[in-house]
């Protein structure tokens, strides 16, 4: 177990699979007492089982982000578990609808953006004002490649998640004085339990950039526990591409 994070509270969001998980497991690993978050309760105490069988710290706490209350709910008990702060907050859930402009009704348009926005946008707005008061805190935002280039089918995805590399930025320029830092890990195709309907089509996208294969989930978390960490102290209002160079070539 590492002590970068010892005496920190992280609460993690779409923390109970995929990239989220992972996170969560390696945010507990360098001394994190971490706050699971995600729908499913079941699955939800699973991870926090795993954490706590490697002498981690961990709770678990079921919320809908479509719902506002449900939202604030979270924002409280992870506040209150974590003794009266939250120092890291990490923003992974999200919904990543892939298809034609015509296939999609003002229903999804709602529904995605209520996930991938809204949701981070109370998060931060109930969390980041604390972490001020107290003159420190980490925020990480994930966000993705599609974010920065158009792809057809990948439209209201994309544009969903360069709503969140502007309130990266935006954020940092409001929070960064106070000692709260903001910022963004941008993954590549990533092979994670969402993405096993895409087949060999995850391969496929993968393959144009350098590294030539999907990511793993723990190699997106390893980039979000940067961030997350000291060791990222003079790093604002940055977009960490962790996309097998993707979006650079």
């Amino acid at each position: 177990m590492g002590t970068e994070l010892s005496g920190s509270t992280a609460l993690v969001t779409g923390a109970t699979s995929g990239i989220g998980r992972a996170t969560a497991v390696r945010l507990a690993a360098l001394g994190a007492h971490v706050v699971v978050s995600g729908r499913d309760q079941e699955r939800g105490d699973a991870v926090v089982a795993a954490i706590r069988a490697d002498g981690g710290r961990a709770d678990v706490v079921a919320a809908d982000l479509r719902d506002d209350a449900s939202v604030a709910h979270l924002a409280d008990r992870a506040t209150e578990l974590g003794g009266g702060h939250v120092d890291v907050l990490v923003n992974s859930a999200g919904v990543f609808p892939f298809g034609a402009t015509t296939d999609f009704t003002a229903k999804d348009l709602d529904e995605t953006f209520v996930v991938n926005v809204t949701a981070p946008y109370l998060l931060v707005a109930a969390l980041a004002p604390a972490m001020a008061e107290r003159g420190h805190g980490a925020i990480v935002n994930v966000t993705t490649m599609v974010a920065e280039f158009g792809m057809s089918g990948a439209g209201l995805y994309g544009a969903s998640k360069a709503a969140l590399v502007l309130l990266t930025k935006s954020w940092a320029a409001e929070f960064g004085p106070s000692g709260v830092r903001v910022n963004a890990v941008s993954p590549g195709p990533t092979r994670t339990e969402g993405t096993l309907g895409m087949g060999d089509g995850l391969d496929a996208l993968a393959a144009g950039g350098p590294a030539g294969r999907p990511a793993q989930p723990d190699e997106i978390a390893a980039a979000i526990a940067f961030l997350a960490t000291d060791d990222a102290s003079f790093v604002h209002g940055a977009v960490l591409p962790a996309d097998g160079g993707r979006i650079a070539v």
